[in-house]
């Protein structure tokens, strides 16, 4: 399954040439990561009431262009791996409009409880709707 997120770059998202600031694109990959697990039920809020946290573990961007001030972004995220520990998303910026690619990105999540302590494997719960998630290509 592949989720579109999209979002407007801002003038807090520049640097002072209004092109989007490195930093900008990880906060943008983020918001779409949290739509993405909502839309195929991971409620984060719930998942760390219930003592499972998911926090990025690593991450690999390759930033082939720039986006600019006011630029309409898609932020498109598919999981691209699962395995006993560990979740990855592939995650694509581009332009809304011309579909100029800003960003491609490799983005591994791994489970903790809320101490901080590495689970030996993924939560039945959240392996259950990952996986879900990564046999429904689109």
């Amino acid at each position: 399954m592949k989720h579109e997120f999209k979002q407007r770059v801002y003038y807090s998202d520049t640097d002072a040439y209004s092109v989007a600031w490195h930093g900008s694109y990880l906060r943008w990959m983020e918001m779409a990561r949290v739509e993405f697990c909502r839309e195929i039920g991971i409620d984060l809020v719930e998942l760390a009431k219930n003592d499972i946290t998911i926090p990025v573990t690593n991450i690999n961007i390759r930033y082939k262009s720039s986006a600019m001030i006011d630029d309409k972004i898609v932020v498109e995220t598919e999981i691209s791996k699962i395995s006993i520990v560990t979740a990855s998303f592939k995650q694509v910026i581009k332009n809304g409009a011309t579909g100029q690619i800003y960003t491609i990105a490799e983005v591994e999540v791994a489970a903790v409880n809320n101490q901080g302590k590495l689970y030996r494997r993924l939560p039945e719960e959240l392996k259950i709707k990952l996986e879900g998630a990564f046999e429904c290509k689109d």
